[in-house]
């Protein structure tokens, strides 16, 4: 224990991908479907923009979406991690066959200094140059990722020159980086590419790549999560994760010396989880964080970035293997059932962007080769690895984390572990043990107690009942294990609630491991888009999302939940009882729920309650913003920004005092097109900060001038919104506007979401 901080002695060990396989049928459905996906593209449309960018020519066409925009090239990094990972498992020759192809093709693409990329390097220039330019960072490290994981999973030599080189490239550009510099660079998102390169530097070890790794680190970031002050509010969540899984890394690389950058990951995790994650694991709102424990008022159709959970569970597994600790896989099966298996559709084998905590919406999912998402990405990823986390071991000691049907090949023990678990359906687990010479094995088993846990947990060898230690939640047996044994488990489930912290009275339903909802019909399930070509669901309609419980106070009614949300005796289904919806609603596992709107969150209110009242003014007033909303952009959000055909010099975006927003300065300017609608009142609404104090910001429609908007000559912390009439004249007929925003002779800026709106009636 040092710094309240408990290490194991020796670090646990994962299994390999081969040496794991799953049996149950949802999961294995799951990895077959990404399979069929992954042998469904062609290597040669991924590797089009390298070709293109090295001045060769493509043998095919790039893929649309996304990989037609400046971060062209990221999925092909997704995709040699996600192909690596599937022949780790499968040893499949014609998976081989594409990885052999596509480490040749890119040898042939990089350049002499050892760049390589589908975009020029122009892009880089951008982001030192305080120019737009859409995460080239970030996309550099899938490439740099993809390519380590293929030398890992076929120790290919042409992977291995090719990333080395590309470190190489990379440590020479961020060589020549002032301190000023770096800092510029670091303020637009860069993936995680401190943590690939720590990672490049253990294959390599290339001081120029270490160095290299050390210039993605920030510093102020890790020291105030460290020290516990979460000045999370208004960051990019999916940008902040990836930067303390590298942080994490570094200790991992470095050892007892960088012991800071450990505690900077704890903490960060405590934090996240603690007060920023809904029940399902997932965290953030349109891809930023809020305030601390301020989950209610931030619950949207774009909560939950898929790409988050993904990347809260490699923090997690890493965590998990030096602690030991049992919070980090009650939490890891938590999002590993409810967010990422969640998040494909069992038909299709398509994933998910953001995963909507508000009640009324419903499931949208990537189509196979037109849109490209970083959530697509990722979720190739997810869906090659479901196996890699549910066992872990140390000498004969066996960490059995999920309860899960499962075959492990113990090779270092000559053991086959085979589990059969009917969680969530069932409360039994059968774990047989089998050796390879049928002789007796030495064997310490350590059997995670789970959180939802309802009531003493019974086990049995052989069909005997034996009495085990328990030892920091583990359930621990330690005994000469004889070939064939089988050991059974009885974890019973119930029903679970969930408060969110900023509203105790809206609660969410869990059974044993899984999240429950309750599906809401399939009324007109239009989609919009946001970002750069992201689906959204819609929900035009009026949704009823509280529930009313009768002849009792809200409370009450939660207390007995066991008879107020009653299991059905023949399936997974949950009805309610002695509410005013008991004969339309019924909760099912939220990760089976594909069809239909659903909702997880409910508000159990009085009928007469100020609250009652309360809740459906706000979401009147929420619905008629959005209903009388044209056209609008995240401000400082770089892909939402692209959509809107940002230009600009001497300005950055970033976020402050927790709202996202964009910084302009002297002699600089931004702009953006935004949708108008002729023949109506049109209005735009723009969002300021007063810490920018006595300045002047100038807006221009289509160049003129009409706006000029002082702030308060007094310094306050505080952001105020401002509506200003479209003239007539600028909108002329037109369909689209192009704001310019410029300051006087200090800097400027605004924030959270500029939009194009009618009057609110």
């Amino acid at each position: 224990m040092i710094n309240g901080i408990k290490l194991m002695l020796d670090n646990l060990q994962d299994f390999g991908l081969d040496q794991v396989k799953l049996t149950g049928d949802y999961q294995a459905n799951a990895f077959t479907k990404e399979l069929q996906y992954l042998q469904d593209y062609d290597p040669d449309r991924l590797l089009a923009g390298f070709r293109e960018t090295k001045g060769l020519e493509p043998k095919a066409e790039k893929y649309p979406g996304w990989e037609n925009t400046e971060i062209r090239g990221h999925t092909l990094g997704h995709y040699l991690t996600a192909c690596a990972q599937a022949y780790a498992q499968t040893k499949d020759p014609e998976m081989l066959n594409r990885l052999t192809y596509m480490i040749y093709e890119l040898s042939l693409c990089q350049f002499e200094s050892g760049y390589l990329s589908a975009f020029p390097e122009t892009l880089i220039d951008n982001v030192e140059n305080r120019q737009p330019a859409w995460v080239p960072w970030y996309t550099m490290h899938k490439t740099i990722a993809g390519l380590i994981s293929v030398y890992h999973a076929t120790h290919s030599q042409a992977a291995f020159d090719t990333v080395t080189r590309l470190g190489d490239w990379a440590a020479s550009r961020t060589s020549r980086w002032s301190e000023e510099l770096q800092a510029v660079v670091l303020s637009v998102e860069y993936g995680g590419m401190n943590d690939c390169l720590y990672d490049l530097y253990k294959i390599s070890g290339c001081q120029g790549h270490l160095d290299a790794a050390h210039k993605f680190d920030e510093l102020p970031l890790f020291e105030a999560i460290r020290e516990g002050r979460d000045i999370l509010k208004g960051k990019h969540a999916n940008t902040t994760i990836p930067k303390f899984i590298g942080a994490l890394n570094r200790y991992l690389v470095l050892g007892e010396n960088e012991r800071f950058y450990l505690e900077a990951a704890m903490k960060f995790w405590d934090i996240v989880v603690g007060h920023h994650s809904y029940m399902t694991g997932g965290n953030s709102e349109s891809e930023h964080f809020g305030e601390p424990d301020s989950l209610n008022g931030r619950r949207t159709d774009i909560t939950c970035e898929t790409c988050n959970s993904y990347n809260m569970l490699k923090l997690t597994r890493e965590l998990f293997k030096l602690t030991g600790d049992k919070k980090y896989t009650d939490f890891y099966e938590r999002t590993y059932i409810n967010a990422i298996l969640s998040s494909q559709h069992p038909e299709t084998g398509m994933t998910m962007y953001f995963q909507p905590m508000a009640t009324g919406y419903f499931k949208i999912y990537s189509s196979p080769f037109e849109h490209f998402w970083c959530c697509t990405g990722t979720g190739m990823e997810s869906f090659t690895k479901l196996n890699d986390s549910i066992y872990f071991h140390k000498d004969n000691r066996l960490y059995v984390t999920q309860y899960t049907s499962s075959i492990l090949d113990w090779q270092q023990q000559q053991v086959v572990l085979t589990q059969c678990s009917g969680i969530p359906d069932q409360d039994q687990v059968t774990l047989k043990i089998e050796t390879a010479d049928q002789q007796a094995r030495s064997l310490e088993l350590y059997l995670r107690i789970p959180y939802w846990a309802s009531g003493p947990i019974e086990a049995s060898i052989n069909g005997e009942p034996i009495r085990f230690v328990r030892q920091d939640d583990y359930m621990v047996i330690k005994r000469n294990w004889q070939h064939g044994e089988k050991l059974e488990l009885r974890l019973p489930m119930n029903i679970i609630v969930s408060r969110l912290p900023d509203n105790q009275n809206v609660v969410g339903f869990q059974y044993g491991p899984v999240v429950l909802s309750a599906a809401l019909g399939t009324e007109d399930l239009s989609i919009a888009q946001t970002g750069v070509i992201v689906n959204v669901p819609t929900r035009k309609m009026l949704i009823k999302d509280f529930l009313i419980p009768t002849g009792q106070s809200p409370e009450q009614w939660l207390e007995g939940i066991e008879s107020h949300l009653v299991k059905d005796s023949s399936e997974l289904a949950f009805r309610l009882v002695n509410t005013d919806e008991d004969d339309r609603l019924v909760f099912t596992p939220h990760y089976k729920q594909h069809q239909e709107r659903y909702g997880i969150y409910w508000s159990i209110v009085d009928a007469e309650s100020e609250e009652l009242k309360q809740h459906l003014n706000k979401t009147r007033m929420e619905q008629l913003i959005k209903d009388a909303t044209i056209d609008s952009v995240q401000v400082g959000n770089d892909q939402y920004e692209l959509q809107h055909a940002i230009s600009g010099e001497a300005t950055v975006g970033g976020a402050w005092d927790g709202q996202n927003g964009r910084i302009v300065y002297p002699g600089g300017w931004f702009s953006y097109q935004l949708k108008i609608v002729p023949g109506e009142q049109n209005l735009l609404q723009v969002t300021y900060f007063s810490v920018n104090n006595d300045r002047v910001m100038h807006i221009y429609g289509n160049g003129k001038l009409f706006v000029s908007e002082r702030s308060s000559s007094h310094f306050k912390r505080e952001f105020s919104t401002k509506l200003y009439p479209i003239p007539d004249e600028l909108i002329n007929g037109q369909d689209f506007i192009e704001f310019t925003f410029k300051p006087d002779n200090k800097m400027n800026g605004i924030y959270g979401v500029l939009r194009t709106m009618r009057p609110i009636d």
